[in-house]
Parts: C-alpha cells; structure tokens; sequence
C-alpha cells in the first residue's frame, strides 16, 4: 500500500499533510455501519447501509444471497463505500469478491460480529457463513480526511 495526497481543484486548497494509515484503519475497525454505493445499470446506483467488520484489510459484510446488494455485487463487483461521519470522511473504492477464509479467521470473524452488534442477538454470526464464500470488499484505493483540504489522504492498494 502507498499514501499520497488527494488532488483537488486549485480553489479547493492543497493538502499539506497525510493521515496516518493506522488512524483510519482504526475508524474502519470502529465503524458500525457502512453506507455501499452498488452499480445498476440503467438506473441509479442502489445506495444501502449494511454491517459490516474490517478484517485483513478487506471489510467483510454478509447478507442473503438473494438480497438485491448481493445480486448487484456479483453481476458488478466495483463497488464504493464510506462512513457515515462527512467530517471524518473515509470512502473505499474496491472491488466485492466472495472470499473463503480459514476456520480459525473465520471463528474470529464471527466472534468479532457478535461482539459488534448485540441487538441482533446471541450468536447469530457463524463461523461456517466466512469459511466459504463470504462478500468482501478488496480496497483498490481509499481516500480518507479530518480537516478538508489539509490531511485529505489516498491509500492506494497494488
């Protein structure tokens, strides 16, 4: 991964700064909700908050195979997704891509949704729905600021 400066329009102001990458995995650590832009052709994107944990720098999120999100996913998998704080903007452009992970990541990955979101209640996350194919999203590119124009901040993912 490497860090470089947003560029903007002259008038916007240039950055002067740089976030640390530490800091906004943190905010993508914390997060409980994430806002996902999925394309639709010939029609508007479908915008939807899902759940959602940052796990191995990819944010791994579930839902129905049959939901309309996990439909469009599969069919475009580019997606866009960002926070829901404007002030503490982070927006991760990247692609889904149903990803299998090893029992004992996958036993974490289930611990830590649970842990995360107890309104839905106890131990509805399972291991075995990460363990196959589980929705992903792998960041080409995330772009992150506190202080517009000053840290705004790209993580470029090769």
């Amino acid at each position: 991964m490497r860090t470089e400066q947003v560029r903007f329009p002259k008038e916007y102001g240039t950055p002067s700064e740089l976030l640390a990458w530490e800091d906004v995995r943190q905010q993508l650590i914390e997060a409980k909700q994430f806002w996902f832009a999925f394309e639709r052709p010939g029609r508007s994107p479908h915008v939807t908050p899902l759940d959602g944990i940052w796990f191995e720098e990819k944010l791994v999120y579930g839902g129905s195979p049959e939901t309309l999100h996990r439909r469009l996913a599969a069919a475009h998998p580019k997606v866009t997704v960002n926070l829901p704080d404007p002030w503490k903007l982070v927006v991760i452009e990247g692609e889904v891509r149903e990803t299998s992970f090893a029992p004992e990541a996958a036993e974490e990955i289930a611990g830590l949704l649970n842990a995360k979101y107890p309104e839905y209640g106890e131990n509805v996350f399972k291991a075995e729905h990460y363990t196959d194919a589980a929705p992903a999203v792998h960041p080409r590119r995330i772009r992150a600021w506190t202080s517009f124009p000053k840290d705004a901040t790209a993580f470029v993912f090769d």
